[in-house]
């Protein structure tokens, strides 16, 4: 059993028994469990979801099914030649090479999210930088996917994104050693 503050006792990482009777807060619980993680994990965890993310995309965004009824519009896609800058290309051309681009940025991605995961805590607060720019770039892809796209890419990403965001916030967090707990002073971590 461990007393975190005066509102509240917690036993183990979820328990929710309290000797005020107000409950812990949810953010509070969050915390608490997310502090025994390792932000190495978190990022590792991301970097396996990543390069399934980007087998999945690399294999799937070429795909049709006939139940959409899109194949004259794909057939002239891959068919009406135009030059551009000196090169013939078709708008097929275009949607493979920006699909392309998109599973390499991710293969990048899943690569730089295992480094990151092989960094000190000390390192890592020194990339807060790229650690916060990965994990906010994520909430961005999680976003067009959800405006764009539908729920497989839609998951993947709002997954990467829940981890990103959760290793670089303990990265900082356990920089300072402590907790915060909501309306609470900071407690030492053990």
């Amino acid at each position: 059993m461990r007393t975190v503050s005066n509102m509240c006792t917690m036993e183990g990482p979820a328990a929710e028994s309290s000797k005020d009777p107000r409950p812990c807060s949810r953010v509070f619980r969050a915390s608490y469990i997310l502090q025994d993680l390792k932000p190495s994990v978190l990022y590792r965890i991301a970097s396996g979801l990543l390069v399934l993310f980007a087998i999945g995309h690399t294999i799937g965004f070429r795909q049709t099914d006939p139940q959409w009824g899109v194949e004259s519009l794909v057939a002239s896609m891959r068919t009406i030649r135009f030059d551009v800058q000196g090169f013939s290309r078709t708008y097929w051309d275009f949607f493979v090479g920006s699909g392309l681009f998109v599973s390499v940025f991710l293969l990048f991605a899943a690569i730089l999210a295992w480094q990151l995961g092989g960094l000190s805590l000390q390192t890592l607060r020194l990339l807060s930088t790229v650690t916060w720019a990965l994990a906010t770039l994520f909430v961005g892809v999680t976003f067009l996917s959800w405006k764009y796209l539908f729920i497989v890419p839609v998951v993947f990403s709002a997954l990467i994104s829940f981890c990103l965001i959760a290793a670089a916030w303990l990265a900082r967090k356990q920089e300072t050693g402590s907790v915060r707990v909501a309306n609470g002073p900071n407690l030492p971590a053990t």
